[in-house]
C-alpha cells in the first residue's frame, strides 16, 4: 500500500507567502454544520484545489470566503487583512473575484454585457479594455459571439463566460466552483489548460472540482474534505498516487 511521503494530515506545512489563509472555519445552515474546524492556506501564485464527495462543504467554503456566506466561527484572511464576514462587495474590491457554481450568467445580456459587469467596481477604462482583450484571446469563442444573448450560448461557452466575467475583475485570487460540471470532455481539457494559463499569468487560484483526477493534475496542492472537515491535504499530484484518495475520489 503506498504512503506518499507529500501527503498529510490536517495540519501540513509549506514553504511560500500566505495569500489567502482560512482558520477555524465553521459554517452553519441552520443548525447543521456544512463546514467544520477548516484551516486552509493558499500561496500567493499557486493553484489549490479543493475536492471532496457531494456535500463536503466545498462550495460553501468558497461562498465564504466570497462573503455571501457569514461563517459562525473562525477567520478569513486575504492579503494580510482580516476579510471575515466582510460584504460580497467589498471583498471583490479587495481583490477576489468568484465564478459560482451554476455559472449565474445574465441570458439575455450579450456576451459583452455580461463580461463588463465584471469590472462594475473598477473605472479605469484603459485597462477595463485591455482586460476585456485578455478575456477575448483567452476564451477566442466568446469574441466570436461578443453581440450574442448570454442565454443562447453552449453550456461551455457559458462557463468560459462566467470564468471571464470573474476575470474583468481582475483578481489577484480567483474562486472557481465546479468549473467543468456538465462539460464534454474536450471542453474540460479547454476549461483546466485556461486555468493553468490564467495562474501563469500571474492570478493564484482556488478551485473546487468534483472532477477530482483533473483537478489534482493541474494543481500545486490540495485540501480534501469530508463531511465538512479536512480530511487529507498535501501535493496534488503526489495525492494521484495516494491510496486512500484513489479510492474514495478517483473511481480506484
Amino acid at each position: 500500500m503506498s504512503q506518499p511521503s507529500q501527503l498529510d494530515r490536517p495540519g501540513a506545512r509549506r514553504e511560500g507567502e500566505d495569500l489567502l489563509a482560512v482558520e477555524d472555519l465553521n459554517v452553519y445552515y441552520g443548525n447543521i454544520a456544512a463546514v467544520k474546524g477548516l484551516t486552509l492556506r493558499v500561496k500567493r501564485g499557486e493553484i489549490v484545489t479543493l475536492i471532496g464527495s457531494n456535500g463536503a462543504g466545498k462550495s460553501t467554503t468558497l461562498r465564504t470566503i466570497s462573503g455571501l456566506l457569514r461563517p459562525r466561527q473562525g477567520t478569513v484572511t486575504f492579503d494580510g487583512r482580516p476579510i471575515t464576514g466582510v460584504p460580497g462587495h467589498k471583498v471583490v474590491a479587495a481583490g477576489i473575484c468568484h465564478s459560482p457554481e451554476g455559472r449565474r450568467i445574465f441570458p439575455r445580456m450579450s456576451v459583452t454585457e455580461n463580461l463588463e459587469l465584471g469590472a462594475f467596481l473598477r473605472n479605469d477604462r484603459a485597462e477595463i479594455a485591455a482586460d476585456l482583450d485578455r478575456v477575448y484571446e483567452l476564451f477566442p469563442r466568446l469574441q466570436e459571439r461578443h453581440a450574442q444573448k448570454a442565454g443562447t450560448l453552449s453550456g461551455g461557452e457559458q462557463q468560459m463566460l462566467a470564468v471571464g466575467r470573474a476575470m474583468m475583475g481582475r483578481p489577484k485570487l480567483l474562486l472557481l466552483d465546479e468549473p467543468s460540471m456538465g462539460l464534454a470532455p474536450v471542453l474540460v481539457d479547454l476549461i483546466f489548460d485556461t486555468i493553468q494559463t490564467i495562474r501563469d499569468q500571474g492570478t493564484t487560484v482556488l478551485v473546487v472540482e468534483q472532477n477530482a483526477l483533473a483537478a489534482l493534475r493541474i494543481g500545486d496542492y490540495a485540501y480534501v474534505l469530508e463531511s465538512g472537515r479536512l480530511k487529507i491535504e498535501g501535493d496534488a499530484r503526489g495525492m494521484l498516487d495516494d491510496d486512500e484518495v484513489v479510492r474514495a475520489y478517483l473511481g480506484g
